[in-house]
């Protein structure tokens, strides 16, 4: 006999709470397609009565029965997304993506209900504006000053008809973010690039076993199989020595989302600064970056582009300072070519060799990711106290058999902090790059703590069995930097789970910050081996990474800051008649791009900015933040004990970890510095000034 309806929905996983070890965990091992769309049914149904309640009490608004119970209202929402999240990120498919389509207007349908709630609003405002608010903790006065300006931006004190208007670009908007990122994953899954034996000259051994494996999974044994990703196309470009192959994944992977096809994005970019811009004006915005902007540590686009500006022309002299470097060696050896993009990386490493004698290759092989992954949890014990031991296999469920997970302990305490879950290899479905998120944050709202569980997601290549995974010097320090962001998860000691987000133009600062420690002699020293003999980096291959540690900055400062210079641009112009494509060219030409090198995201493809909101207008950010990372840096090269100095590393995680969005960031880096950060650090930092 079939089950009835409230039969499937007391079955379904998705809404189920989370049972097992460690306060419950997500049931990763049963999650099925299926049950998505009659969870979200049913749980969003269940919140928006929750929400009348709040918005119907008859008694007085108080912060405890509106602003509090606002908090407590959302919590089975919150597991649902967990789901959402790992079939949108890590193990996408055609079924979740024809689930997702239908998912997104009603998503944005249900959000709308919520932050136009013309009552509810009423209640938030009343306690904002409320005397009793004064005589509020430091925390609770955060909590409503970002509940209300929840509502107030996203169109709560909008007359009715704007309110519909606002709720209308808000679906459309949602159904254009899923369609870009979705084309950028056909792209990266249809563009692969098959090759021959003899065609993998230059490539390091690691790259080629690696690449014939992918082949062999995908069907086509005997091939070699370029990825269209970053952690595939970066290593190719730096060592082929096949010019004509080296345009080609070049080609493939800029070109992402702008092929003139059904996956082509122009259009959709197009709509997107439309709408963006339309729904900021009903709000008397002028543009879609000063609304953005408002809440940010820069707080109008202005200054944040004239940060950009100020960094820019050193950047792009030392690309000129870098291309006649690689042009003289390529006229040495009579290649006969003029410098093309898809010949920055392969030159760079030679002139790396000619100048500081250093073998990307040959550093690689120091760099093995199980050491990385000891040597990032060695930094956070010393760090933050943090232990962290592997679960019992088969006790923790995972959504793929690649993810392991560990137990956080405090060391001195043996208090359990949490969970850490990795999930490091590339894999069809799964989205590029490298990112962290938490499937639950810290909050004692209910006066007992909720541990956090935290992730990790990388896109290494998965090496042949039996091979280590040697990893570049760049994805080392992309790892410790994402390893940052869940640090920042575990180290949450605040009480309300609104308390938990980020301003997003700080947020990064933190984990630019732990990047630093992977130069540092303890684990250079305990941990950066070599894979074949075991014996440490040896002192002077040290010398030459610190020496060369500003190498090709110019290539690194430019592509970033032309990305986000763009964003700002796209977000402060009139976006009427706006051809991305177009706007993209004559914007940087006109800013005097150097031609042998592209934006680190092209318009296209820049999902940052297009597959959702948490960067657009803010791709700055990371150079606002590492602006506080130079500054920060400076003081702990200047501490009595360096990057561990105990005093330091105390204020470090008291003011900018534990704290999250608690308080406010400037303040936050004022206790813990003394002082405003300068952006001279930052351009000492990467060599543009003299740092004496």
């Amino acid at each position: 006999m079939p089950a009835t309806g409230s039969e499937q929905i007391a079955q379904n996983t998705l809404i189920q709470e989370w049972q097992g070890p460690y306060q419950g965990v997500p049931a990763f091992d049963k999650m099925n397609l299926d049950d998505l769309m009659p969870a979200f049914d049913y749980l969003t149904a269940q919140h928006l009565e929750r929400i009348d309640m709040i918005a119907s009490n008859s008694k007085a608004p108080t912060f405890e029965n509106t602003i509090v119970a606002l908090e407590k209202a959302d919590r089975d929402m919150g597991r649902l997304f967990t789901y959402y999240g790992i079939w949108a990120a890590n193990k996408s498919s055609p079924e979740f993506r024809n689930i997702q389509r239908q998912l997104v207007p009603k998503l944005s349908a249900y959000n709308s209900k919520i932050t136009q709630n013309q009552k509810l609003f009423d209640r938030v405002k009343a306690v904002h504006e409320s005397k009793a608010v004064k005589q509020m903790g430091q925390e609770e006065q955060r909590l409503v000053s970002l509940v209300y300006d929840r509502f107030a931006r996203n169109g709560a004190t909008l007359n009715s008809k704007d309110k519909e208007r606002f709720a209308a670009i808000n679906r459309q908007l949602a159904e254009l973010y899923v369609q870009f990122g979705n084309n950028i994953l056909a792209d990266e899954e249809n563009y692969i690039l098959y090759l021959k034996k003899d065609q993998l000259s230059g490539l390091p051994e690691s790259f080629v076993k690696s690449a014939s494996a992918i082949a062999e999974k995908n069907g086509k044994p005997g091939l070699y199989a370029i990825t269209n990703t970053r952690s595939s196309m970066d290593p190719f470009l730096r060592f082929s020595t096949e010019r004509a192959l080296r345009e080609k994944v070049w080609n493939n992977y800029y070109n992402r989302g702008d092929n003139n096809d059904e996956n082509d994005n122009n259009q959709i970019i197009s709509q997107i600064l439309k709408l963006r811009h339309e729904r900021v004006q009903l709000l008397g915005y002028k543009n879609f970056a000063s609304w953005r902007l408002e809440n940010r540590m820069a707080k109008t686009p202005e200054q944040a582009e004239a940060l950009l500006l100020k960094v820019w022309p050193a950047a792009i002299n030392r690309v000129e300072e870098e291309v006649r470097d690689m042009q003289a060696i390529a006229d040495a050896e009579k290649a006969n070519i003029k410098i093309k993009p898809w010949d920055y990386r392969f030159y760079a490493e030679k002139v790396r060799l000619k100048k500081y004698d250093i073998d990307s290759n040959e550093v690689k092989k120091y760099l093995q990711l199980d050491n990385l992954t000891d040597a990032m949890f060695y930094v956070a014990g010393r760090l933050f106290d943090f232990r962290f031991t592997p679960v019992k296999e088969g006790s923790v469920p995972v959504f793929h058999p690649d993810v392991n997970v560990w137990e956080v302990t405090k060391i001195s305490t043996d208090e359990h902090v949490g969970l850490w879950y990795l999930d490091p290899y590339a894999r069809p479905g799964k989205r590029s790059g490298a990112w962290a998120t938490s499937y639950r944050s810290h909050t004692n709202m209910d006066g007992k703590a909720t541990n956090v569980l935290s992730s990790n997601n990388s896109n290494f290549v998965k090496a042949a069995p039996g091979e280590p995974i040697l990893v570049s010097w760049d994805d080392a320090n992309t790892f410790f930097h994402e390893f940052g962001h869940a640090l920042h998860f575990l180290a949450s000691n605040v009480k309300y789970p609104t308390l938990n987000g980020g301003v997003r133009d700080y947020t990064e600062f933190q984990s630019q910050l732990l990047e630093r420690w992977l130069l540092t002699d303890e684990v250079i020293n305990r941990y950066l081996k070599h894979y074949k003999t075991g014996k440490p980096m040896p002192a002077s291959l040290i010398k030459k990474i610190k020496q060369a540690s500003n190498f090709n900055q110019g290539f690194g400062t430019t592509e970033y800051l032309a990305s986000a210079i763009i964003d700002l641009k796209l977000h402060t112009t009139d976006p009427e008649g706006i051809d991305p494509r177009k706007f993209e060219k004559e914007t940087l030409a006109g800013l005097g791009m150097p031609e042998e090198l592209v934006m680190r995201h092209r318009t296209p493809h820049f999902g940052h900015v297009f597959s959702g909101e948490g960067y657009a207008a803010g791709y700055y950010g990371y150079l606002w933040a590492e602006v506080l990372t130079s500054d920060a840096a400076e003081a702990f090269q200047a501490a009595p004990g360096g990057f561990y100095d105990k005093d330091l590393g105390q204020r470090l995680v008291k003011y900018l970890f534990a704290p999250r969005n608690a308080i406010d960031p400037n303040e936050a880096y004022r206790l813990f510095r003394g002082k405003d950060p300068k952006a001279e650090s930052l351009m000492r930092d990467r060599g543009f000034i003299d740092s004496h």
